[in-house]
């Protein structure tokens, strides 16, 4: 599957856009920004969007604020967004579940993530990775798949809540394994390492944040990252898809969304300044350090990507029958 290889050309795009920053209006911006970030403080979107802030002020020339409103999945604070005035001035980060696969989940949405808001950029990209307590006689993805097989609706897989993106990471990989896993959510990435760690259940799907160290000492065996390539920081291990399930690709995103209607000029502006930042060398480390890729895109790149991820995820999401009580 050649999507994210797809939007990692499109990153190149990316620097393009300074160009649009001639198209931007002068007066733009004229007022302070508020940017909604769904998530609680202290999360990769939050800590991201906080090395932002500094050079977005000083280039806009108007302070930036951070605003958390995190709850239902990324819903709460989209919904906000969706109902702010199209001049620019409140903005959204949003993750794949909020504008992706939400609005195949939840029964009933407060906005359209198709029609409801203008993309500006993605942020960063999240890989994920299959890990497994040593006491397990699997040793790689292909005799996990085995052992999965062997033992139908015996072995259960943690992850990091119902609807998260490492939730249909896991449903993805029982769809395309062919095998019958026990779905067990945690509140957080991290809770569920701990699980694992502790016995309490064989596997999990997690960000890398919460299992690389753990990885490293032993402690966790790492089967495979859920990227179409291959991370850095663990060199050695293979993705899923050259493990045996050619195509696999599920890998956590999230960016920022204007709402609609927000003047094309506008957006090209604050996609212009906020991609600058992106590709700033010592960000890009400090984000890799958090564990996230960063991926500046074009507004246009991201909305693409936007609608495959939503397209994707609702087959998944049909196939496992899996909904979200409101």
């Amino acid at each position: 599957m050649k999507r994210f290889a797809r939007l990692a050309g499109a990153l190149l795009m990316a620097g393009c856009a300074a160009a649009a920053f001639a198209q931007g209006p002068a007066d733009f911006p004229k007022q302070p920004i508020r940017i909604i970030v769904t998530f609680p403080p202290g999360g990769s979107a939050d800590a991201v969007v906080r090395m932002l802030v500094p050079r977005l002020n000083e280039k806009l020339g108007q302070p930036v604020v951070v605003e958390n409103r995190p709850g239902a999945g990324g819903n709460i604070g989209l919904s906000l967004v969706a109902k702010a005035p199209a001049d620019g001035y409140t903005l959204g980060v949003g993750a794949a579940g909020a504008l992706a696969a939400n609005s195949s989940l939840y029964a009933q949405m407060p906005f359209d993530p198709l029609k409801d808001f203008r993309p500006v950029t993605m942020l960063a990209a999240i890989p994920f990775v299959i890990v497994g307590n040593p006491t397990l006689p699997a040793k790689t993805l292909p005799e996990l798949i085995a052992l999965a097989r062997s033992k139908p609706g015996q072995l259960g897989i943690a992850h990091g809540g119902n609807g998260t993106a490492m939730h249909l990471s896991a449903a993805l990989f029982s769809q395309m394994a062919d095998v019958k896993l026990v779905e067990v959510p945690y509140k957080g990435s991290g809770p569920a390492a701990l699980a694992v760690l502790a016995g309490n259940v064989p596997l999990a799907v997690v960000d890398l944040p919460a299992a690389l160290q753990q990885i490293k000492a032993g402690k966790l065996v790492a089967y495979a990252v859920t990227s179409p390539q291959r991370l850095p920081q663990l060199p050695d291990v293979p993705t899923v898809s050259e493990s045996g399930l050619a195509g696999y690709d599920s890998t956590g995103w999230f960016g920022v969304v204007a709402p609609a209607g927000t003047p094309a000029a506008v957006v090209s502006r604050l996609n212009a300044e906020i991609t600058a930042a992106l590709n700033d060398e010592a960000l890009k480390e400090k984000m890799r350090n958090l564990g996230v890729v960063p991926a500046p895109t074009t507004p246009e790149a991201f909305d693409a990507y936007i609608r495959s991820e939503t397209q994707k995820w609702s087959q998944v999401i049909r196939a496992a029958h899996i909904k979200i009580d409101q």
